[in-house]
């Protein structure tokens, strides 16, 4: 854990992390602080001397061990920095007695040599920082100096934006972007230098800081939602089980529809509101205010503003860093056709780029780049949350399959056959007006532009399924887009699949063991702040 900001309280922010950790995870902790020889050291144990790394380290008697369950170690620096010997015995000591060793160095130490040494030797490498470019900076110095290691290099850096009370980013998510590497978490609230570390912590701050710690011992909990348009409604339904059930979600991340509903249940609205919020559909006229044509449809039919307006009703100009957990929206470059990752920025401008369905929606251009639909690239982000470091995966795919719309298909006419015929239907067939003239009618222009979409999505869907621990299915066997009048009926498709597997999700959530059969990747392979 290298600080670069010294206007952090390091001490503060490491000893509730190791706090976190020991709780999390009821395995051995052991927080090593640096200390310069000379310095105020009365934090530490006083009954121990403060053993020096020079050479060899010699694993005191005994390291004290704090009323929090977490074991303390002070180590004093002397003029010569520590050896790369002296670091890689340190490392080998204490990972022989302590299941989790978190090294914290300040931010003193920032552009000493043998900090990119430390955080090299690390399994995991967390650079905190503050939202200045000073910081940023030195960020993107430490991260170079780390990759210049090349193939002896283990570790996964993570940038970690500290937030104080009353200083927001600032567009400073996006200058990491831009200078480094995305930000992989935010802690908000965080304490500064002066504040007094015996006093307790924000909840805000709290809640933060334990997630990183879930993030350390390898139990964050993510869960990905899939594209699918009005589908896409199963995905509350499946929140609401997990709420209703206690089965905390770390991360979020979602495609197109999937975004929609992630963006909204990330900033704390939970699974009754967002019902609330989708039932408004259900009025006559609703979903007509969601229109807005485009004369001439040169680049599609739809603009997209007013999904994006109705979003923002909710969200406002709610950016990544004021969400209440981690969110991931995928969309897809329309020039390159990569996969974007979204994870800072303005949050509604990042839905509205990932649920662009091309051929429908305009493109959506953000900071000179144009965007698509993410279902085009990636309808269900499981690899985004791994690539995270997310070890426990819950994915929803609420795009139905080849065989469940035959099925549905044979059903409806089975149905059809039994019931008589309205006039209406009758009239209707002798004079297809609706057909000739309402494009979004079944067996018209924009169906077969979705359903074409939809059909590209099934095996991709499928083969990022694989990569999830569970996966939900809802069953859905209605492909129809527009459905958006009944989110009623798609909510409790969602609920009934939740239910039906919710033994395999707590169980999962439960398990103690921790996952190393997918390691991170070394870099996000394309990420977008």
């Amino acid at each position: 854990m290298a600080f670069l900001s010294d206007q952090l309280s390091a001490f503060v922010i490491s000893e509730q992390l190791a706090r976190s950790l020991w709780s999390e995870t009821q395995a051995n902790v052991v927080l090593v602080r640096f200390e310069p020889q000379g310095a105020n050291s009365a934090r530490a144990n006083e009954t121990q001397p403060n053993p020096y790394l020079n050479g060899e380290f010699h694993m005191p008697t005994c390291i004290h061990q704090t009323e929090a369950g977490f074991h303390l170690l002070t180590l004093g620096i002397r003029c010569d920095p520590p050896s790369p010997d002296g670091l890689a015995s340190l490392m080998s000591q204490l990972s022989h007695r302590f299941r989790h060793v978190l090294l914290e160095v300040p931010a003193s130490e920032r552009s000493a040599p043998w900090l990119v040494e430390c955080l090299a030797r690390s399994d995991l490498a967390y650079l905190f920082l503050s939202a200045s470019p000073e910081d940023v900076a030195h960020a993107d110095v430490v991260r170079r100096g780390v990759r210049a290691r090349g193939r002896n290099c283990r570790a996964h850096v993570k940038l970690i934006a500290c937030l104080t009370e009353g200083k927001p980013m600032e567009g400073c998510d996006l200058l990491m972007q831009r200078v480094t590497s995305p930000v992989h978490m935010f802690v908000r609230a965080c304490p500064t230098r002066e504040a007094v570390p015996h006093i307790s912590p924000p909840k805000l701050f709290s809640a933060d800081v334990r997630r990183l710690a879930r993030d350390v011992g390898g139990r964050l909990v993510g869960l990905a939602l899939s594209s699918g348009a009005a589908k896409g409604f199963a995905h509350i339904g499946v929140i609401q089980v997990l709420e209703e059930n206690g089965i905390e979600v770390d991360v979020v991340a979602g495609s197109s529809m999937g975004a929609y509903v992630g963006s909204l249940w990330a900033q704390g609205n939970n699974g009754a509101e967002l019902e609330r919020l989708a039932r408004e559909l259900e009025s006559r006229w609703a979903l007509w205010t969601l229109i807005d044509p485009v004369f001439p449809p040169r680049q599609g039919f739809l603009r997209g503003f007013a999904v994006k307006r109705r979003l923002m009703r909710t969200l406002g100009h709610a950016r990544f860093a004021d969400l209440a957990r981690p969110l991931r929206i995928v969309a897809s470059n329309l020039a390159t056709l990569e996969r974007v990752v979204f994870s800072g920025g303005e949050v509604a401008a990042a839905v509205h780029a990932s649920s662009a369905v091309p051929g429908i929606c305009v493109p959506v251009t953000i900071d000179g780049e144009t965007y698509i639909d993410g279902g085009i690239v990636d309808p269900l982000p499981v690899d985004v949350l791994r690539e995270m470091g997310v070890s426990r995966v819950i994915a929803v795919d609420v795009i139905p399959t080849p065989e469940r719309i035959r099925s549905g298909l044979q059903a409806a006419r089975e149905l059809a056959e039994t019931k008589p015929t309205p006039i209406r239907k009758v009239f209707r067939k002798v004079l297809p007006v609706n057909q000739q003239l309402n494009y979004f009618a079944r067996g018209n222009l924009f169906e077969i532009l979705t359903r074409s979409i939809s059909g590209a999505q099934i095996r991709v869907a499928e083969a990022s399924g694989r990569l999830a621990d569970v996966v939900l299915h809802p069953d859905i066997c209605d492909d129809s887009w527009l459905d958006y009048r009944n989110p009623g009926k798609f909510i409790k498709l969602g609920r009934e699949e939740a239910e039906r597997h919710l033994a395999a999700i707590k169980a999962l959530v439960a398990g103690n063991e921790i996952n190393h059969e997918r390691a991170p990747a070394p870099e996000v392979l394309t990420a977008i702040a």
